[in-house]
């Protein structure tokens, strides 16, 4: 495990791979509504999404989900070192890199297409949801066509460490206390990427990790990375 991923398990209180409870660190407890504020992100655990959570679909099973993400995860090539730093992102604060980091984007493209056979259709009642939430007409299409709407040109990479926190002045502390709290290991680009699939039993519980993959595929210099189009589960 990434020691970055042990240090925001803590901060956000719950391990993923384990589902365990974990300490939050030392230092933080001040926060203001420091366990309301970490509620949100603490049930899916510490990840970025890079497609959202769907219902299997018919004729797809788990374990044929896992073999396809195990085969996608052989073939993608290692994403780069990526500089992360906690900011904020409408009304909650997250890791984002630091700069453009084009190789994470196009995995999250990738992943978006090559896993939408395994898609069940969006609930009615979810999908109604959604589009009554004042998306534009490409966040809509995105919607209907791949069952969520912030992906491809409105993907934004980010890592959450908190809910929706109202204050301006709250979010700021978080984000400053974060970046205190990780800031040795935040000092160094990030490396390592891996693709997990998680899963929610229902909607009344937590997110786990089923299984994670290292990318090992073979880089292609000069050349875009491959172009793969691969229950509640999410990866």
């Amino acid at each position: 495990m990434h020691s970055l991923t042990r240090l925001a398990s803590a901060w956000l209180g719950r391990d993923a791979w384990t589902g365990a409870a974990v300490e939050p660190p030392a230092g933080v407890d001040d926060l203001p509504d420091r366990e309301a504020a970490t509620a949100f992100p603490r049930g899916y655990g510490f990840h970025a999404t890079l497609k959202a959570p769907f219902h299997l679909a018919a004729g797809r099973s788990a374990a044929s989900l896992l073999d396809a993400v195990a085969a996608f995860a052989a073939d993608w090539p290692p994403v780069p070192p990526v500089v992360l730093q906690p900011d904020t992102l409408g009304d909650f604060v997250a890791l984002v890199p630091g700069e453009p980091a084009p190789a994470l984007n196009a995995l999250a493209d990738s992943v978006v297409t090559v896993f939408e056979p395994f898609r069940a259709p969006l609930d009615p009642a979810d999908r109604d949801r959604r589009l009554a939430g004042g998306l534009s007409e490409r966040q809509r299409e995105h919607l209907l066509r791949v069952g969520y709407p912030h992906v491809f040109e409105d993907f934004h990479f980010h890592m959450t460490l908190t809910g929706p926190v109202a204050e301006a002045w709250a979010r700021d502390r978080y984000r400053r206390a974060f970046a205190d709290y990780a800031g040795a290991v935040l000092a160094a680009p990030v490396g390592g990427w891996e693709i997990a699939v998680f899963h929610q039993p229902d909607r009344a519980q937590a997110f786990d990790i089923v299984k994670s993959w290292p990318l090992t595929g073979k880089p292609v210099t000069g050349q875009a990375a491959p172009d793969q189009s691969a229950g509640r589960s999410g990866s």
